[in-house]
């Protein structure tokens, strides 16, 4: 029984290792790239549901004209 409990903390030792290496190797953007891409996902969200609001205007008149 005691192996098992050394071995459970042992895991959570490396697991806990693994996690802080692999945060080490994260390339994290700087604030222009930040900017500019919110930017572009921003703008695609607008653009994308203005699209949607016309063609869901375009069948809203066209079923009312049909019916």
């Amino acid at each position: 029984m005691g192996d098992t409990v050394n071995n459970e903390s042992a895991r959570k030792k490396n697991f806990f290792k693994g996690l802080k290496s692999e945060f080490a190797k994260i390339v994290w953007p700087d604030k222009d790239t930040v900017t500019k891409q919110t930017i572009a996902v921003v703008s695609a969200s607008v653009a994308l549901g203005l699209i949607i609001a016309i063609i869901d205007l375009i069948i809203k008149f066209g079923l009312s004209f049909i019916l």
